[in-house]
């Protein structure tokens, strides 16, 4: 079967001779209309190639609407608080957040006004057909609007960990960069370049690596996210007072760029399958890296976000009631099998081997937000 993002990213290689892993990760996920994330088959949850939690359960998206809640009282109840959520998925989320505070907190609902950042057109295409029933509470802007003020909250789940990533391996006591080209037949193929990037060099530094005392063995590989602080400081350009909560997996700089931990992280997604090879099933599968926590801190900081709290994903949602719907879901009479599902569905969410693991980190912009719940909780660095 032909594969017109395969011939176009062979193409790419043939006019540069090699082109780094990070470009070709972005053309495999991003790649207008056969990227993994632009073209129109791409399915999110059951039926697709991974689950998050908002396709997982509507609790979520109600439990942090909880959350939203207490932001915008840390607020002084201001007119308007804006949620910006970052890539929507299939907008279950929103389409929770909006239908949970129209019945739970009027006054809150009549105060948001939901945005959504969404590159795909065929996502987008979808979630405007989702959230059809909510008018104009809600709209889809682009990164171009990032010169209007929020005051609010910009909210991101498993985000961060599909931007494209550089991949580098230790060689001769240096960092060699990970490129990709073609073989005699045609097919992918990696071959190691030097170092050119400094900024590089500073993203280690400025998470507390010194690579050269780390002990790395030879042909040790890991990723570098330089995204992330693009990413990160236009978040901060566009937060006027208020928050940015991301949630993904990932680990602080310590454990991620461990020794031990020498083939680094990434992960390719197809069909509920994970395995480590990103050169098959090219605009098909899902590519991702783990996200580096230290850096989501460090760099916010130099951005003028405050981390209010860094904690987990079980840790947090218990702190905002998920055991409490846990006890109400076992006291309740109904539909055995639809008590069955939903308790699952709560259990996945705080389960530490896999979505509960997942890391929350909250940072504020002249703003700060008290959850006592959570004070001594462990911070989720160790």
């Amino acid at each position: 079967m032909d594969n017109p993002l395969f011939a176009a990213i062979q193409e790419r290689i043939q006019a540069a001779g090699a082109i780094s892993f990070c470009e070709f990760m972005a053309l495999a996920l991003y790649a207008p209309q056969w990227g993994y994330y632009n073209r129109p088959q791409i399915q999110i949850g059951r039926r697709g190639d991974f689950l998050t939690s908002s396709s997982l359960t509507r609790d979520f998206a109600e439990l942090l609407t909880d959350a939203f809640v207490q932001m915008w009282h840390a607020l002084d109840c201001p007119q308007r608080f804006t949620l910006l959520e970052m890539g929507a998925g299939e907008g279950e989320f929103a389409d929770g957040v909006l239908g949970y505070s129209q019945v739970t907190y009027p006054d809150f609902f009549a105060a948001l006004e939901y945005r959504i950042q969404e590159q795909s057109p065929s996502l987008r295409e979808r979630q405007q057909q989702r959230l059809a029933r909510w008018g104009d509470r809600l709209r889809w802007q682009g990164s171009e609007t990032a010169a209007e003020p929020i005051s609010g909250c910009i909210f991101s789940n498993e985000v961060v960990d599909a931007f494209p990533v550089h991949r580098l391996q230790w060689q001769g006591g240096n960092w060699q960069e990970i490129y990709v080209t073609l073989d005699s037949q045609g097919a992918f193929q990696e071959v190691l370049s030097p170092l050119k990037d400094n900024r590089i060099h500073e993203y280690f530094a400025t998470v507390g690596i010194d690579p050269s005392q780390q002990g790395y063995g030879e042909g040790y590989r890991t990723e570098v996210n330089l995204h992330l602080i693009p990413w990160l400081r236009d978040l901060s350009q566009r937060l006027e007072r208020g928050f940015v909560l991301t949630i993904d997996y990932g680990y602080p700089a310590r454990q991620y760029y461990h020794p031990a931990r020498c083939e680094g992280t990434l992960q390719c997604y197809y069909r509920h399958r994970c395995h480590a090879n990103p050169y098959r099933f090219v605009g098909e599968q899902d590519i991702t890296a783990h996200v580096d926590i230290t850096a989501l801190i460090r760099y916010g900081e130099q951005f003028g976000l405050e981390t209010l709290y860094v904690t987990r994903q079980s840790l947090f949602l218990m702190a905002l009631g998920l055991g409490d719907r846990l006890l109400a879901q076992q006291q309740r009479n109904g539909n055995l099998r639809q008590a069955l599902n939903r308790h699952q569905s709560l259990h996945q969410l705080i389960d530490p081997l896999g979505l509960g693991g997942f890391y929350v980190v909250l940072q504020g912009k002249q703003a700060t937000l008290e959850l006592p719940q959570l004070r001594e909780a462990d911070q989720g660095l160790g």
